[in-house]
């Protein structure tokens, strides 16, 4: 699976969506600009000693990594969508894409793709649950579907 983050702005939660990726063989991509240093001491303590086990990869746009996978299939995280992460069929090289911690994805990588909207339900409380977990709840149901490939 591909867990792309666009703009991340906490190194907390970046290094915990790596740790994650790093145990279930998923591929971390960072779209620019960061809100923190690749060397960042938060990042690197969140991600404790997962880091070489994760590939990570930066671009410096959502397009460049759109133009880069021409046949991939790409789901977008956002409180907006109609559509369930559980109703989605996953295949195991899937884009998983989340935007931001205070602003979420932007209007114009949404309209990239308008049918590949998915939300996780959750209260209205004007918030949204923390961008690792969310991570982790959606990979997971991929992973689930798939029968958990590689992991044990």
């Amino acid at each position: 699976m591909n867990i792309v983050l666009v703009e991340p702005e906490i190194p907390q939660n970046t290094g915990n969506v790596a740790r994650t990726c790093a145990l279930t063989y998923s591929t971390l991509h960072l779209v620019r600009p960061l809100g923190f240093s690749l060397e960042d001491r938060y990042l690197k303590r969140a991600g404790l000693d997962y880091w070489e086990h994760v590939q990570v990869v930066v671009w410096n746009s959502f397009r460049e990594i759109v133009e880069a996978n021409p046949n991939g299939r790409f789901f977008l995280a956002t409180t907006r969508a109609h559509t369930s992460y559980n109703q989605i069929r996953y295949e195991p090289d899937d884009f998983l894409v989340f935007g931001k911690e205070t602003a979420g994805l932007p209007a114009d990588i949404l309209s990239m793709f308008p049918e590949s909207h998915i939300r996780i339900p959750m209260r209205d409380l004007g918030r949204s649950l923390n961008l690792a977990n969310s991570v982790a709840i959606i990979l997971y149901e991929a992973l689930r579907q798939m029968g958990y490939p590689g992991l044990r």
